[in-house]
């Protein structure tokens, strides 16, 4: 179960997320994929990762949220560079 602040609703723990959402919170997508992270990268404001739909390929940045799981992210960031 993800409870996000109604913009985020990725997981905390793996960091996948569930297209739910045609614009930011409004959760008015009928697509329900799962979205796999593809990308991570920091910004003055926080880090911000891109996911990416497994079922219609649509990719979407979302911002990280503060209880996300830190070595999850570190886990991410090894696979993303292993991949490069």
């Amino acid at each position: 179960m993800v409870s996000g602040d109604g913009y985020t609703n990725h997981c905390t723990k793996c960091l996948w997320s569930k297209h739910v959402d045609i614009a930011p919170g409004d959760r008015l997508s009928l697509c329900g994929g799962l979205m796999e992270p593809i990308a991570l990268r920091l910004e003055s404001t926080g880090y911000i990762m891109t996911h990416r739909c497994k079922k219609c390929g649509h990719e979407k940045n979302n911002r990280g949220a503060e209880d996300d799981d830190f070595e999850a992210l570190i886990g991410l960031s090894r696979q993303l560079a292993n991949k490069q």
